[in-house]
């Protein structure tokens, strides 16, 4: 993404455990790697599913093929959300919450977008790290914990 499209740099963060996850309503787990970087005016992830078995990325996509999985939304309210994304038809592929207390969840769009909507409440926590990633974007590619 850095030499096709000049986004980055990237913080990379590694094997993403979470405090809980539910699939499709069932309980489980996806264990994956983010890296975040700034791509002009956008935030992007890049996304790797570390862990087997059932997750909103196998819902998509199978070990070794990509794409564009989700768009994400910051939201004033999840339970507001959840209702909305419902009384429009859309299922919720997955609930979780991150081991800092973030919850968030992926909404199935597949069909009528082509990807996915992920949803998490506004806080200053996020807004902070979204500014984090753009700030890195001005920076030169120094920093240890940061890949081009």
């Amino acid at each position: 993404m850095h030499q096709t499209f000049g986004a980055g740099p990237f913080l990379v963060s590694d094997n993403i455990q979470l405090a809980w996850a539910e699939l499709r309503g069932i309980a489980g787990n996806f264990v994956h790697t983010s890296a975040y970087g700034q791509w002009g005016d956008v935030m992007m992830e890049l996304v790797q599913q570390d862990s087997e078995g059932p997750s909103p990325f196998r819902d998509m996509f199978e070990p070794g093929q990509q794409g564009i999985h989700h768009v994400a939304v910051m939201v004033d309210s999840m339970k507001d959300a959840y209702e909305h994304f419902a009384s429009q038809g859309f299922d919720v592929a997955a609930k979780a919450e991150t081991t800092s207390g973030v919850e968030f969840a992926f909404i199935d769009t597949v069909e009528k977008f082509g990807h996915m909507i992920e949803i998490y409440e506004k806080s200053e926590q996020l807004a902070a790290f979204y500014q984090y990633i753009r700030e890195a974007s001005t920076q030169p590619f120094s920093n240890p914990f940061i890949q081009p």
